[in-house]
């Protein structure tokens, strides 16, 4: 008696059983006579049928073995070592928790030659695919498929999107027997999550700075890639393996003009969500917001209140002072001003003379103002979210946060940007705060992280 497995958009299906018999993730499809399972139960598939001295005609697997050997690699660190251990010792399973900057992307090199199997990496923007494209191409001295941004190469060594992934994996998802999740947090999503189901790859490692999800879903990661198997965080390496930092909180004053504003708006808002009984701090609070405000001139209101109490905070007048000041002092340095919102981007960069990178900056713009600032042509650079990942420049060495979301994840990551290592490089990273704003309870959340307990201070006018 034997079994036969084949892979078909996405699924398993195991042949030769009858429909009474069980199998781990399995189950019976009457459409086609047969059991089926996720692609991503193949492993424990065919180490149930090795216990059990089954045999198995093998028509699922379509990755190889693939000669894979670094070329002119720098030795690895020690907690790169002891991350590739920990991730060995989990069978080749997991999730590597280090910091932007400390070198997670060597340590997949060093995973993918360990296993020696065809080999996709899957990353969340084309910036770090781009990235991701020139570091396998170097690290392994071979030509590496491409797959994303009107791309479309595959081959055994490949590097892709998350969305792309999402689109094909259905198709080619047992092509690969090593699968690399860069900035593994974005994988649990309800979307993302089905091309780590869809794909067979029995090594799987996921990469991260920042592993918990507002969500909770990062406690999917055992089931999609595997658990977390190693962490190190911005603290425990800053000095040795990345720069020393300090961070600065800058509460500031609104002035008696947007003090006013900023009561009368939010005033509005405030009597609108009482009166509906919306909860802003539960996890559905902002959509029922939105929900409620569409149905009425009352709601239209409150919403228009809304935005301009948040306005009023991230662009206030103190705030592009001292952003002046803080540009000034640090006209030798490179710096990168983050803010939550375009409108402010477009007017710090129309204020300050400065580039400006948005969502709808094209990549080839963005590779040269960053390669701008990388070479010392720009000195400034002011963003929104798009650069809180995904993006390698080295020689940034200032963080202005003129506003952001509540997220530690965001506020993490914003920080990251500006610690990779360099001979003398001292970072800091300064959060401009509206006083007695929303803004004061947002900054209070996002700095529950460990990483800034080290080396922070407090200055400014009165919150």
């Amino acid at each position: 008696m034997g079994v036969e497995l084949r892979f078909s958009h996405g699924t398993i299906e195991v042949a030769g059983l009858g429909r009474d018999e069980e199998l781990p993730q399995g189950r019976w499809d009457e459409r086609s006579g047969n059991h089926r399972a996720p692609g991503l139960a193949y492993p424990a598939l065919v180490r149930h049928f090795h216990q059990l001295g089954v045999k198995i005609v093998d028509h699922a697997r379509a990755y190889s073995e693939l000669e894979l050997s670094l070329v002119d690699a720098p030795a690895p660190r020690p907690f790169q070592v002891a991350a590739l251990s920990a991730w060995k010792q989990a069978k080749h399973q997991g999730v590597v928790v280090l910091p932007t900057g400390a070198g997670k992307s060597l340590v997949a090199l060093l995973a993918l030659a360990d296993r020696k199997r065809s080999a996709l990496v899957v990353a969340p923007t084309l910036d770090l695919v781009r990235q991701w494209h020139q570091s396998l191409s170097l690290g392994f001295s071979q030509e590496v498929g491409l797959v994303g941004g009107g791309e479309h190469s595959l081959g055994p060594l490949t590097v892709t999107t998350y969305d792309s992934a999402l689109l094909h994996m259905e198709h080619w998802g047992n092509r690969f027997g090593t699968i690399v999740f860069d900035e593994c947090h974005h994988l649990p999503g309800e979307s993302y999550a089905l091309a780590a189901k869809f794909c067979i790859a029995p090594f799987r490692l996921g990469l991260t700075a920042t592993p918990d999800r507002a969500d909770g879903r990062q406690n999917l990661y055992d089931e999609l890639v595997g658990p977390v198997v190693y962490q190190k965080s911005i603290d425990e390496l800053a000095g040795q393996y990345l720069a020393q930092y300090e961070t600065q909180r800058l509460v500031l004053t609104l002035t008696p003009s947007e003090r006013e504003q900023y009561d009368a708006a939010r005033g509005v808002y405030l009597s609108f969500i009482r009166k509906h009984a919306i909860s802003m701090s539960g996890p559905n609070g902002f959509a029922e917001f939105i929900k409620r405000s569409s149905r009425s001139s009352e709601g239209r209101e409150a919403m228009l209140a809304f935005r301009r109490q948040r306005s009023l905070a991230f662009a206030a007048t103190e705030k592009l002072r001292v952003l002046h000041e803080l540009l000034h002092r640090h006209r030798s340095d490179r710096t990168i001003v983050f803010t939550q919102d375009n409108a402010t981007v477009y007017e710090v960069s129309r204020r300050f003379l400065v580039p400006a990178i948005t969502h709808q900056t094209k990549l080839k713009e963005r590779v040269e103002i960053l390669s701008g600032l990388h070479e010392g042509r720009y000195r400034v650079i002011v963003t929104s979210r798009v650069l809180n990942e995904g993006v390698d420049v080295p020689s940034a060495n200032v963080a202005i946060v003129l506003s952001g979301s509540g997220s530690v994840m965001e506020h993490v990551q914003r920080l990251g940007r500006i610690l990779r290592m360099q001979q003398g490089k001292r970072a800091v990273l300064y959060e401009l705060v509206s006083g007695d704003t929303s803004e004061s309870n947002t900054s209070e959340r996002r700095r529950e992280h460990r990483a800034y307990r080290r080396g922070s201070g407090l200055l400014g006018g009165q919150g």
